[in-house]
């Protein structure tokens, strides 16, 4: 069975959840990471040696990378809907998946370890409020790819840049801080919101 190491609250183990809900996989969570199971032992380094979660072991092989995670297990599964043979199609897809891990991620970093964490290392008004704006700016770049193109990310179903890009929209509505109104990115939300597999893994409470 594949086995997932990871704590259930993690966005990025939340990916690979919600992956594996769509999917209809069954896998034993193993709960790593703050709180749990620690990730600096020299056992899970071996596994992954940034030490962060997720972490999945499937036939005697350990993968690391929550969007290659993803990847790995549409394409190991056959969900060509999820992420497309063809190669542009595919690379639209990951074309939005890279851009969640890298240019969003990095947008939200100090905002979220400001405003949620409560991190006296990031007390700074200034970092904080650039950081505000340019997660803003990029979710609204999202939101003009949805209302040119949607019901989804990619077109006219749902895709892994569904999946990872809902998780990061969660965040974004979760946090307290000043947002623009996106009706393109509510109405996806809202659709995303209709599939049992976000309302467990996404929308749950959890930023």
């Amino acid at each position: 069975m594949l086995t997932i190491l990871g704590k259930s609250s993690s966005i990025n183990v939340r990916k690979v959840l919600w992956t594996c809900a769509e999917i209809g996989l069954d896998y034993q969570l193993e709960q790593y990471g703050s709180g749990f199971l620690p990730t600096a032992t020299p056992d899970f380094l071996r596994m992954n040696p940034n030490g962060m979660v997720p972490v999945i072991i499937d036939d005697g092989h350990g993968l690391w990378e929550s969007n290659t995670i993803c990847r790995y297990l549409a394409g190991k599964h056959g969900r060509t809907d999820l992420l497309p043979l063809e190669p542009m199609a595919r690379a639209q897809v990951e074309k939005w998946m890279d851009w969640q891990a890298t240019e969003l991620n990095n947008a939200w970093r100090y905002a979220f370890m400001a405003l949620v964490r409560q991190s006296p290392a990031h007390g700074d008004a200034a970092a904080l409020a650039a950081s505000v704006a340019e997660w803003n700016r990029l979710m609204a770049m999202l939101d003009a790819q949805l209302a040119a193109g949607g019901p989804y990310v990619c077109g006219a179903t749902l895709t892994l840049a569904d999946i990872v890009l809902g998780l990061s929209a969660n965040r974004w509505r979760a946090v307290p801080m000043a947002r623009p109104d996106l009706a393109a990115v509510d109405a996806w939300f809202s659709r995303l919101s209709e599939r049992v597999g976000f309302r467990t893994h996404g929308c749950n409470g959890l930023p």
